[in-house]
């Protein structure tokens, strides 16, 4: 046990303070921001490429249809048709275990079931934290150096992009003094999703707002009208899930207690 605490290599300070207390704000708003816009999603489950909603404009739609009898939930994209009853359109019941029409689950949904109101204030507050706490990370990460050092892959990292992949599937990952630095695929996806996905959310929440579209007329139109740019809202949200989900998966099996203590405390060591 001591010859193994001893060539163990020390930890390194990774995180600073600033990145850790943003990423956990993130964590928190992310999280309420999903659940809520599910909730406010359940009020009218269709998407549309127009800038109102008609049904030749209509490209998908989370309901459901009689099938012997019985009502299935099923989920349209475009003219294709996917059977997804107890999941998308139908889900069971908490008190009766009866499915019931609904386009998400309830457990998947805050504040309430029914709670549309409450739903929309929850989600445009944590909206506004999470778009003041991204615009503190913005400014922090070019002021501190963090962009340059740690996010923008150099000429040699690109031209190892193909080894960088085929080291991902096969679940091969750096160590030792290469894991110091994030990989080009890293970076990569931090920076589509800082500059690209993200600023797509937050314009197209925007659009969706009328004191917006009143207090600069005509801009909504850019994004093809009101439905359009909710229809790229839902879209940025399913790409921001999942860059979550392979986060949360890339975190587990390169070292959930060493990858949570340093985002905690900062401290992190070196993979073997």
């Amino acid at each position: 046990m001591e010859n193994t605490l001893a060539s163990a290599p020390p930890p390194i300070y990774r995180h600073r303070l600033p990145v850790r207390i943003m990423h956990w704000i993130n964590v928190v708003c992310l999280a309420i921001l999903l659940m809520s816009g599910l909730q406010i999603f359940n009020a009218h489950p269709a998407l549309y490429w127009s800038e109102d909603s008609r049904e030749s404009t209509r490209v998908m739609q989370i309901t459901q249809k009689q099938v012997d009898g019985q009502w299935r939930g099923v989920t349209r994209i475009g003219s294709a048709e996917f059977d997804t009853h107890g999941v998308l359109g139908t889900s069971r019941t908490g008190s009766t275990g009866e499915y019931a029409a609904r386009a998400f689950p309830a457990w998947a949904t805050i504040p309430g079931q029914q709670w549309l109101s409450m739903a929309r204030l929850w989600h445009f507050f944590f909206a506004w934290l999470f778009f003041i706490n991204g615009i503190a990370y913005v400014a922090w990460t070019m002021l501190s150096g963090h962009l340059r050092g740690d996010l923008l892959p150099t000429r040699a990292e690109w031209r190892g992009i193909g080894r960088s992949i085929r080291d991902h599937l096969l679940l091969r990952h750096a160590h030792g003094e290469e894991a110091r630095r994030y990989n080009v695929l890293q970076n990569i996806a931090y920076l589509s999703i800082v500059f690209g996905v993200l600023p797509l959310i937050v314009i197209g929440g925007w659009a969706m707002s009328p004191m917006m579209d009143s207090f600069a007329p005509g801009w909504v139109d850019w994004l093809g009208g009101r439905q359009a740019a909710r229809t790229l809202h839902f879209i940025s949200a399913v790409l921001l899930v999942a860059f979550v989900l392979v986060h949360v998966f890339e975190v587990i099996v390169t070292g959930l207690v060493n990858n949570l203590r340093s985002m905690i405390t900062g401290y992190w060591r070196l993979p073997k």
